[in-house]
């Protein structure tokens, strides 16, 4: 079976990855190609596709990971390669929440012996994601935190960060449109959806998601006041035995939400913005390698 690297060039001096790599190519034969600039990973992913490679490894963080998947749904479903990822990223989400091993050659053994299994990817405004959308105080936190302290403290920075904006932050109005007809109005602070189920580096959103059954899981937090926080933690803590009064949740195969401004929106670490967005379940949109034990999967 033929194997292909791409790696985030960013991450190209890695010497423990360097390693894994050769004692790897030791057993199985691996090529091994490196981005250098914006849109490299659609045009590696392509050229793997046109030279009959079966499974490609991504190596990098949650937005290396989206721009794979990108590449992917611009392929012809039945000749998409298989996705493999290794964890190279700040906090990898999607693959701690998968139980990828974080651990460079045990990560490519992975990819190498592990079978696939089809996934659900998440379409908005003709781009995707797999993992969780996050939108208002979520998107701003992760589009602010700068690199370095994003490197100097891993996941931590992105909580660190949404404490200090939140002093000031501001609530957006909004509309949300679901399936059954249901619309509802209000002001929210953040809101996530979710296909994975972890964001900003381990905080669980969504513990009921999974990743194949054509379903994204809506957590959306309505406008409170700073002394409500740890009533709102603990209400999100002890789902699904909580009011649910700041914290809302719904499981739908599509939803629509639409703002009087702006809104930042985060698709796996993307920052976009929009004022009108429609979420929808693409099922078994690409061939995920995942351990056997992956909770995620139904």
């Amino acid at each position: 079976m033929s194997l292909r690297l791409i790696l985030n060039g960013k991450k190209a001096g890695n010497e423990q990855l360097r390693e894994a790599v050769s004692k790897f190519r030791q057993t199985t034969p691996l090529e091994v190609r490196v981005t250098y600039e914006g849109g490299d990973v659609e045009r590696l992913i392509y050229e793997a596709n046109k030279e009959g490679v079966k499974r490609v490894i991504v190596a990098g963080g949650d937005g290396t990971v989206n721009e794979a998947v990108n590449a992917l749904m611009k392929i012809e479903h039945s000749q998409r390669p298989a996705l493999a990822i290794l964890p190279m990223g700040t906090a990898n989400d999607f693959a701690c929440s998968a139980n990828i091993p974080t651990e460079y050659l045990s990560a490519l053994t992975l990819a190498f012996e592990g079978h696939t299994q089809e996934v659900d990817v998440v379409e908005v405004d003709k781009r995707f994601f797999i993992n969780v959308a996050s939108a208002g105080f979520g998107a701003k936190i992760t589009a602010t935190t700068p690199p370095a302290l994003k490197n100097l403290l891993g996941g931590g920075a992105y909580t660190l960060a949404g404490l200090v904006q939140a002093l000031s932050f501001v609530p957006y109005s909004g509309q949300l449109s679901l399936p059954d007809g249901q619309h509802s109005s209000g002001e929210i602070i953040a809101a996530a959806v979710c296909n994975g189920r972890q964001a900003g580096g381990g905080q669980l959103l969504a513990p009921d998601a999974y990743i194949n059954d054509g379903m994204v899981d809506l957590v959306a937090f309505t406008s409170f006041a700073i002394s409500d926080v740890p009533a709102v933690i603990e209400e999100l803590s002890n789902y699904p035995n909580s009011s649910q009064k700041w914290v809302k949740r719904y499981q739908v195969p599509w939803l629509e939400w639409q703002t009087q401004t702006e809104m930042p929106i985060n698709l796996d670490g993307e920052p976009i913005t929009s004022k009108q967005q429609t979420f929808k379940v693409c099922a078994n949109a690409v061939n995920l390698v995942l351990p056997t034990d992956c909770p995620l999967i139904k």
